[in-house]
């Protein structure tokens, strides 16, 4: 298994409140921006914003880590 950094669209997921007198953005509960102007965003690092759509930089497992592959979980040892 390995951990890479990937791109995820978050764009179906970004919603969008006002309050102080501007467009605050949320994935889920947590603010990750606010709008500045119209497709112009300040949004926290790890969030961009490109062609109209949201993305988050995530850490993604992938793939068995092959130093683990011949693993006996029965008998609990690799």
């Amino acid at each position: 298994m390995s951990i890479q950094k990937q791109r995820l669209d978050i764009t179906d997921r970004v919603v969008g409140k006002f309050g102080d007198g501007q467009l605050n953005l949320y994935l889920e509960k947590e603010k990750i921006g606010q709008m500045v102007s119209e497709n112009n965003y300040n949004l926290k690092a790890g969030y961009e914003f490109n062609n109209s759509h949201f993305y988050q930089m995530a850490d993604v497992v992938s793939g068995p880590d092959q130093k683990y592959v011949d693993c006996d979980d029965e008998n609990g040892w690799c």
